[in-house]
């Protein structure tokens, strides 16, 4: 009895100067690494949605997916871990071994000893169904669910990489990336379609503005980036923008993101067009060779003969017109356009559609447009009797225009003497300055972020290249 005791507190007392030790975590890995994994046999912990449910006599087959990749990891389990509620659609914990699979298709799956159902999914009301596929028009009426859909992670998969790929560019190249704001009383494009920022306080009761002037949702970081170009020889941004356009056609969206690049010390377009052109090759190449599968399936799936295009866009140099020229090629073309082509007017989309294909479907820089029908802060060529400035869009085939750029007048006087003839002078006062002291020639662009999605992987409508599209009368 009194060994007993002993043996009792000499327990105790080791409990207490030493945790007891717990059993070990299985190691959680996604579906992407369990997939390339190098190391059958050892026991892991997968979570994820399934995709398909299979059960027969002797053996269950699961397949799950994360978002990391297009791939499923395939279950191997005994049916008798089949419950009710494992079904299409539902979330869950699976513990198991991962072994060499005896498939072609596949490197490895997953043999489970332990399947927990986490959040349940009836796959009879549930919108999208097993072996289905659905076109893009379809998913967009389930904006809470369409990421589900073996399209729509493909396509955000893209738009990850790409967005890295742009950083990457940037960075490599050394750019300083500036947050630019989004609230602004800056109107770059011009337009006047712009969302208006008001607080919802007493101060709208009393007629006053939050700011002291009206404010507005940005529609480009340009200005701010011209402030930072004066500091900093190369900057750019990446963020929202937004447009008041009251159009639900498959072209526009109240909120986009816009890629914007200033450049000091730059004083002809070439350099700003071969800095276009490197950033979208370099970012497309990088998104093929790290997702090849997801711009695969859409290249197969949605936009069949776009790997053809695309690779014809790679391979040559951008092609470089006169604003002046593709007006020529405009009237003397076959085809008969909803706007007639005509000089100082503005390019119509199937302006530049025809001019694409005209250039036998490689990117054409068209360079040069008329003075009248560009903002103020851009470039006169000084050009008399035609009067152009030194802007620059770059189109590309299926889209049209992706660039906008231009050098941006340096020159006090003349751009003194132009906002003073828009009446703008008061407004702009701070951006005289900015020509003032220490000016130096500069220029950039921007390029629309979704719109280049469209053009590399041949999807038709702007708001499946966006997680959650915002336009008139829709958002989530």
């Amino acid at each position: 009895m009194w060994a007993a005791r002993g043996l009792s507190r000499a327990l105790r007392a080791c409990c207490t100067s030493a945790p007891c030790p717990k059993p070990a975590r299985l190691p959680r890995v996604s579906v992407r690494d369990a997939l390339v994994s190098q190391e059958p046999g050892e026991n892991v912990k997968v979570q994820g949605w399934v995709r398909s449910v299979r059960s027969q006599k002797e053996v269950l087959f699961l397949h799950i997916n994360d978002g990391s990749s297009l791939e499923h990891l395939q279950i191997v389990a005994d049916p008798t871990l089949h419950g009710s509620n494992l079904t299409f659609g539902c979330s869950v914990e699976v513990q198991g071994v991962l072994v060499k699979s005896p498939y072609k298709k596949q490197n490895v799956e997953l043999k489970a000893d332990r399947i927990e159902v986490i959040g349940h999914c009836d796959s009879k009301t549930f919108p999208f169904k097993y072996k289905e596929r659905y076109p893009l028009e379809y998913t967009r009426q389930y904006p809470h669910f369409r990421c589900r859909t073996n399209a729509l992670g493909s396509i955000l998969r893209v738009r990850s990489e790409a967005t890295d790929a742009i950083h990457s560019f940037f960075k490599a190249n050394g750019y300083i990336h500036i947050h630019t704001p989004v609230i602004t009383s800056n109107d770059c494009e011009g337009a006047g379609e712009l969302f208006q920022v008001e607080p919802s306080s007493n101060m709208k009761k009393l007629g006053k503005n939050f700011f002291d002037v009206p404010a507005f949702l940005t529609v480009s970081a340009q200005l701010h980036l011209e402030v930072m170009s004066g500091a900093f020889t190369h900057v750019f941004t990446f963020g929202p923008t937004f447009r008041a356009e009251n159009s639900q056609s498959r072209r526009h969206l109240a909120e986009f993101y816009m890629v914007e690049a200033e450049i000091s010390f730059v004083e002809n377009l070439q350099d700003i067009m071969q800095v276009m052109e490197t950033l979208f090759k370099t970012t497309t190449e990088t998104v093929l060779s790290n997702c090849s599968e997801d711009v695969e399936l859409l290249h197969k799936f949605v936009a069949p003969g776009q790997k053809d295009k695309l690779e014809q866009m790679l391979k040559n140099k951008f092609l470089i017109i006169s604003y002046t020229e593709a007006i020529d090629i405009l009237k003397k073309g076959s085809q008969n356009f909803t706007f007639t082509p005509k000089w100082g007017l503005d390019l119509q989309t199937e302006h530049e559609k025809y001019l694409v294909k005209y250039c036998g479907n490689i990117p054409v820089f068209v360079i040069n447009y008329p003075f009248d029908l560009k903002p103020f802060y851009m470039r006169d060529n000084e050009d008399e009797p035609q009067h152009t400035v030194a802007a620059v869009d770059l189109l590309v085939p299926g889209v049209g225009e992706l660039f906008g750029g231009s050098l941006r007048e340096e020159r006090f006087h003349l751009l003194q003497q132009r906002l003073a003839r828009l009446g703008l002078t008061d407004a702009y006062e701070w951006y005289l300055d900015l020509r003032r002291f220490g000016s130096v020639p500069h220029g950039g662009f921007g390029m629309g972020f979704e719109r280049y999605l469209q053009c590399i992987l041949g999807v038709d409508n702007i708001k499946d290249v966006i997680p959650f599209p915002r336009h008139l009368k829709r958002r989530l």
